[in-house]
């Protein structure tokens, strides 16, 4: 079996737009999503902006009957699957075969999805009732029922966009759902890949969603001192933060002989991956960068490139002092002092937390049709602690075919994903 795995179905929503061109739209003619909170009063909140979804819940997902057990970062999940799956006219092609073809072909596609764990929000239902107790346990229990949805675990679920994404197309073959933070939908891509090389499956779908903004996380992440109270800066000197966004990435995945016997279109090949812990704690970074280095090394030595065959690197950026100082020695550890042309686009979209790498994996893929790397729109003056460093604030050229994307996450995680543009 051939190891190549390639990309025949992308899909995207964020924010900037609800499409892949859309959101690319966006990047390349310098427009950010970042404004006023709307879901909720944030007018009286020390950070009261993010990139939110207009969309309405219809637009996302048709089915009304699903609204009532699904929740808003699980709309996300469905939508932009739905877009990776039309692409990619595996449901066309099903529509050819015989039956028994149809169950084998069923029994092989499978789907892994990456979601950032739990919310606040999704205690609110409870929040009345414990209000009203007063603290005694024997009045809550004895009112729970009466007071909380019994469907309330349902739609909680991590896992809702596997299930529905699985019922939807009726793809039976090898699954999962990742839960770590900001990792979890590249991780979903890299697992998917290596289901496919290992002939678990013939066929997989990576879906990463994610709606993590709401009153509790961004009074806590504020306390921290991780949110910009206006612009997320990536690599600029007077960066003070990162900014919440919400959305979904998704992309589908194949052996090249299988996109190539039903004639599908390739939008990119994925080379491989590398992921590592720094082992520092929760929030804690090594500021050498050790745990970035590590994953792109990884990464090269299961695509079984160098270096220098790298065109361009979409960094996690997520406009933090440390986050952003660290990765930019990690880059310059592997690169040296000529790394390629790096850029990062949450300054347009805001942090998607568990949608993060994905979507920033999509538009790479989008970067290398388009033989252009999109500047940064809010950089103004690069940080002087890591230069010399490639960035900046017009769109540059890539070296190469090949995109480097890489994605952080709390507890040290670093994930490097590498993926080259089809073949013109």
């Amino acid at each position: 079996m051939s190891s190549r795995i390639v990309f025949t179905g992308l899909g995207a929503v964020c924010g900037a737009g609800k499409t892949v061109d859309e959101i690319w739209d966006a990047l390349v003619n310098g427009r950010s999503a970042v404004a006023p909170i709307k879901q909720w009063d944030a007018s009286q909140w020390p950070v009261n902006v993010a990139a939110e979804i207009t969309a309405d819940n219809r637009t996302l997902v048709p089915d009304r009957k699903l609204h009532k057990i699904i929740s808003r970062t699980d709309m996300f999940g469905l939508y932009a699957a739905d877009l990776a799956v039309q692409q990619s006219g595996l449901l066309a092609h099903r529509e050819k075969m015989d039956a028994a073809a149809v169950v084998q072909f069923d029994d092989r596609t499978g789907i892994i999805s990456g979601s950032g764990g739990g919310t606040f929000r999704s205690s609110y239902d409870y929040l009345p009732l414990l209000t009203a107790a007063n603290g005694d346990l024997k009045i809550f229990g004895k009112e729970l029922s009466n007071v909380v949805n019994p469907m309330w675990l349902l739609k909680n679920l991590p896992n809702n966009v596997l299930c529905h994404v699985g019922i939807r197309y009726n793809f039976k073959g090898s699954n999962g759902c990742i839960t770590n933070q900001c990792a979890g939908g590249i991780m979903a891509v890299a697992e998917c890949a290596a289901s496919v090389r290992l002939g678990e499956a013939d066929r997989m779908t990576a879906v990463g969603h994610d709606a993590p903004f709401e009153p509790e996380t961004a009074l806590n992440y504020h306390r921290l001192g991780l949110l910009s109270e206006d612009v997320l800066r990536p690599f600029d000197r007077n960066r003070s933060g990162t900014i919440f966004g919400e959305g979904s990435g998704a992309v589908v995945l194949e052996t090249a002989e299988a996109a190539k016997a039903r004639g599908a279109t390739v939008l990119g090949e994925f080379l491989g991956s590398g992921c590592c812990s720094e082992a520092t704690g929760i929030l804690d970074l090594r500021p050498d960068g050790d745990g970035v280095s590590r994953a792109i090394e990884t990464a090269l030595a299961e695509a079984g490139i160098t270096s220098e065959q790298v065109g361009m690197i979409v960094a996690h950026g997520n406009g933090t002092r440390a986050s952003d100082g660290s990765e930019a020695l990690g880059i310059r550890k592997v690169f040296g002092d000529n790394p390629p042309p790096v850029t990062g686009f949450k300054w347009a979209y805001g942090h998607l937390i568990a949608a993060s790498g994905i979507v920033d994996l999509v538009l790479a893929l989008k970067a290398l049709s388009q033989q252009v790397v999109p500047g940064i729109a809010t950089l103004n003056t690069l940080d002087p602690e890591f230069t010399p460093f490639p960035v900046s604030a017009a769109s540059q050229k890539p070296r190469s075919d090949i995109a480097l994307v890489i994605c952080r996450g709390f507890g040290g995680m670093n994930v490097a994903v590498l993926v080259r543009a089809a073949a013109q």
